[in-house]
């Protein structure tokens, strides 16, 4: 091979580093803009010792449809628009929103159940170490739709109008587009 030519010429190993490099580019920037749409919402006087939220939506597919969606890693992540790990047992891990979002399942009561639930211990990795919050879905069939019970516990007081804001954005509109 002419030396000339091969110092000009990237190897493929070269040319694999920077599809990799460039591909980290831009995960990184939609994961950046993501986050930037994720950020701390401070809070209403009102609100600012408020630690619980409590929603009753209506969705119009089964309980069912909206377990797996929820639980789905796939799913959670085409509907959020984010990377997901979610491991769909009681104590399976939660990594979702590309990491933002962390946590466990602690008590799942399947979706051929007559009355499914999701409890999981969760924390966003902003909060301080060691500190989770309680969310629960509980989801009732009513005609043909889906009354989606939710709490959302033990949060530090502070955090209310950053999560009611994150709850409808980042759950709720999407889920409801996701599943039309």
């Amino acid at each position: 091979m002419n030396p000339a030519l091969s110092a000009s010429t990237p190897s493929r190993r070269q040319i694999l580093a920077g599809l990799a490099t460039s591909f980290a580019a831009v995960s990184l920037t939609h994961l950046h803009a993501q986050q930037s749409t994720m950020e701390q919402k401070p809070p209403t006087s009102a609100n600012a010792l408020r630690t619980s939220i409590h929603y009753e939506i209506e969705f119009h597919p089964s309980p069912q449809r909206l377990y797996e969606a929820i639980l789905d890693q796939k799913q959670f992540a085409a509907f959020t628009g984010l990377a997901a790990t979610i491991d769909p047992t009681p104590g399976g891990a939660l990594w979702m929103f590309g990491g933002l979002i962390v946590g466990r399942n602690i008590e799942l009561v399947p979706d051929n159940h007559p009355n499914p639930r999701i409890i999981q211990a969760w924390r966003p990795t902003h909060w301080d170490p060691g500190i989770y919050s309680i969310v629960r879905f509980e989801f009732k069939p009513r005609a043909d739709e889906t009354a989606l019970i939710f709490d959302h516990t033990g949060f530090p007081a502070g955090e209310y109008d950053h999560l009611d804001f994150g709850w409808h954005t980042h759950y709720w509109d999407p889920l409801k587009k996701f599943l039309a």
